[in-house]
């Protein structure tokens, strides 16, 4: 049995805040792997619709979370941003970062009023008022939700890069620098979903020309 949401509607959190509505709840995924996209997610609820069982991505197991995907995206307003490799290594994690949140905001199908976005700081360039929030996937249902949409999308990405590039074990690992992945990157050498930039796959791009 699915437990009701004990995280605070983002309109709480908002309004406690001085923001208008309707707000916007922002995260992204995949900040630390060393291969693959890193995928951000806005998302604004309905007004008094929180899923039961919404937590932070990483607190629902993979079966879940994909069910609460599906129903935020059949019920919210969702926009949905990928930085690929190329630009990752061009622009600096960071930068890249501050882009996937605020094309998030951008891609929604329509304008929010104010943003909470997950983490220390809000991104360079956010087009709206907003604020961040530490650890707000977990507390706000808006950012949690995001955090939901982001984790599936990117692993379904994981998954069907996997495929194409197999041996490195990203539909388990989703990129991260596992044991596995490490050993296969020393041995196979990094592909092109590899992100240069990251000292372990600097590091193997000596031996692999």
């Amino acid at each position: 049995m699915v437990r009701p949401s004990r995280i605070a509607p983002a309109l709480d959190m908002a309004a406690a805040a001085g923001l208008p509505a309707p707000v916007a709840g922002v995260d992204e995924v995949g900040r630390g792997p060393l291969a693959g996209p890193l995928v951000a997610a806005a998302v604004i609820l309905p007004a008094g619709w929180v899923p039961a069982g919404l937590d932070d991505s990483k607190r629902v197991p993979e079966a879940r979370r994909r069910t609460l995907a599906a129903a935020i995206r059949a019920e919210a307003a969702v926009g949905l941003a990928v930085i690929e490799v190329e630009e990752i290594d061009t622009m600096g994690l960071g930068p890249a970062n501050d882009a996937a949140l605020c094309r998030a905001l951008a891609a929604l199908p329509r304008s929010p009023a104010a943003a909470l976005v997950d983490g220390r700081r809000l991104p360079r360039g956010l087009a709206v008022p907003g604020r961040a929030v530490v650890g707000g996937d977990g507390s706000v249902a808006a950012i949690a939700a995001a955090s939901i949409v982001a984790k599936v999308a990117r692993d379904a990405m994981m998954a069907a890069l996997d495929l194409c590039h197999p041996g490195y074990g990203w539909a388990e690992n989703r990129g991260y620098g596992t044991a596995r992945h490490l050993e296969a990157l020393a041995t196979l050498g990094p592909t092109a979903q590899h992100r240069r930039s990251f000292a372990p796959v600097k590091e193997a791009l000596k031996w692999f020309c």
